[in-house]
């Protein structure tokens, strides 16, 4: 009994450990190439996954409405953020490592079983299932990366993986160019192929997983101290056989890492705003800001194109590569100041710019002085620092939060984000519609008005909303949000 009662009061006890140091002073090497290689996939498989669905190259098959194709992304949607909170949970308690290999094999399941899908209902499964790993792997990977490491590359590196998600999505739309082309496939192959690219990259990325390692840190909050030794000491020989002298740490650069009990949803909620309120505040608010900018603009823009600009449907695709290439081009080239200039002035940097460029374009669309060309090189510029500041954002949530919760409210905040993105295209899809006169057909995506005037008046006042709650959103951090840059994980709260 008293044995008993020694291991429950030692398990709540700080653990002091030189873990954190030796793996934040490490060089960048071959071990954090794998790391970010082998996990940062998983954005470019959501990329991908999104790209897949958004094309809808299975409408004619499977003989589905435009209604039944945004329901199949709504269920895509639905399984990320389940996965994100089913397993957000999972990853605190039994690790980083056994679940964004899970995970995985659960995305993998899922798009392969779309790209058999025979019936409408398979279909529908198998997006769901697809979106469980993916919402799974935003939380594991998230966690896992910012815990590997080092602090001074953790702003950059996390950034930049963060924004391949539009490498992905740039990968789907040029293959589904050639895949979708009715030249080259047929209507029943083309789109079965396209599911089956993420499958056969993930497959490819399965070995680099299997060689990185769990978490050190997780280890030592879990009570695995010797085995998180053990893991520390192969990665430091490792880098050493590679040429590289490591310096010594310092006892006196041990830090303390707290393991607390399994919390249960209640209880983590409670925790959320009565332990850390400011840093659920500063999550909230830079994720919602940025999803609401972010799903204004690049879900409703083929709408814009089309109505207002008078794009023919077949070509606006062609516009979704300059939103590609800002979007992922920005964080690449952004992420290091991160860690150099500093984590609040950075994102107050990217949160302003990018709503200010925003209602720029929103003032020129207003005056009608813009092309369709025009209007999307603005659009393009905007999310070339919006991309890196929706990036932060999930850095941000990562870093401020304990070791014990810290995939759980990665996978809060991440669900949050996706349901007031979901939202968001409805809303402005409104304000098109509320802007064109004498429309009788309520299909607005399938309507090229070639004629008659459109008041663009509703449409300017949402984007101006949009940037003024991006500014907020980075006006909230620069005031609230903390100074994580080159500091280890432990010492930021």
């Amino acid at each position: 009994m008293a044995l008993r009662i020694f291991k429950l009061f030692h398990k709540n006890l700080p653990v002091t450990s030189l873990i954190p140091a030796r793996l934040d002073r490490l060089p960048w090497t071959r071990f954090h190439w794998t790391v970010v290689v082998g996990l940062g996939v998983a954005w470019v498989l959501d990329g991908l996954g999104a790209q897949v669905v958004a094309s809808a190259g299975f409408q004619q098959y499977l003989h589905m409405s435009p209604k039944e194709v945004g329901l199949s992304a709504t269920i895509y949607l639905a399984g990320q953020v389940i996965g994100a909170l089913f397993f957000g949970r999972l990853s605190d308690k039994l690790g980083r490592r056994k679940l964004f290999i899970i995970t995985l094999g659960i995305y993998l399941v899922g798009s392969t079983l779309a790209g058999v899908s025979f019936f409408l209902w398979q279909l529908f499964i198998a997006q769901f299932i697809s979106g469980l790993g993916i919402g799974g792997e935003h939380t594991a990977i998230n966690s896992a990366i910012d815990e590997l490491i080092p602090s001074k590359y953790r702003g950059r590196a996390s950034i930049a993986i963060n924004g391949t998600y539009w490498g992905g999505a740039a990968l789907g739309a040029s293959a589904n160019l050639f895949l979708l082309n009715p030249n080259v496939f047929s209507d029943n192959i083309g789109w079965r192929i396209s599911f089956f690219l993420g499958p056969v990259l993930g497959l490819m990325i399965v070995y680099l997983r299997r060689h990185i390692p769990e978490s050190p840190r997780w280890m030592v909050g879990h009570g695995y101290k010797d085995e998180a030794e053990k893991i520390v000491n192969n990665i430091e020989s490792e880098i050493q056989s590679q040429g590289y002298t490591l310096s010594k740490v310092p006892k006196n650069k041990a830090l303390e890492i707290f393991s607390q009990k399994d919390s249960s949803v209640i209880e983590l909620i409670k925790l959320l705003f009565k332990r850390y309120p400011r840093q659920t505040f500063v999550s909230f608010s830079m994720m919602v800001t940025q999803s609401i900018l972010y799903n204004s603009i690049f879900f409703s823009y083929a709408l814009v194109l089309q109505n207002f600009y008078h794009t023919d449907p077949s070509s606006t695709q062609y516009y979704f590569f300059p939103f590609a290439i800002g979007n992922l081009v920005g964080p690449l080239v952004l992420g290091k100041y991160f860690d150099t200039v500093g984590r609040r002035k950075m994102i107050f940097i990217t949160y302003s710019i990018s709503g200010t460029i925003l209602i720029v374009s929103a003032i020129l669309f207003y005056k009608n002085i813009l092309s369709a060309a025009m209007q999307t090189t603005l659009w393009s510029a905007s999310f070339f620092f919006a991309s890196a500041a929706a990036s932060s954002a999930y850095l941000t949530v990562s870093e401020i939060f304990p070791l014990n919760i810290r995939s759980q409210a990665i996978s809060y905040f991440f669900s949050i984000a996706q349901l007031t993105g979901a939202i968001a295209p409805s809303i402005f899809g409104l304000l098109i519609n509320s802007g064109i006169e004498n429309l009788k057909d309520d299909h607005i995506a399938l309507v090229l008005l070639a004629s008659g005037e459109i008041d663009r008046g509703p449409l300017v006042i949402g984007y101006l909303f949009a940037a003024g709650i991006m500014i907020l959103g980075g006006l909230i951090a620069l005031a609230f949000g903390y100074d994580a840059e080159q500091k280890s994980l432990e010492e930021i709260i």
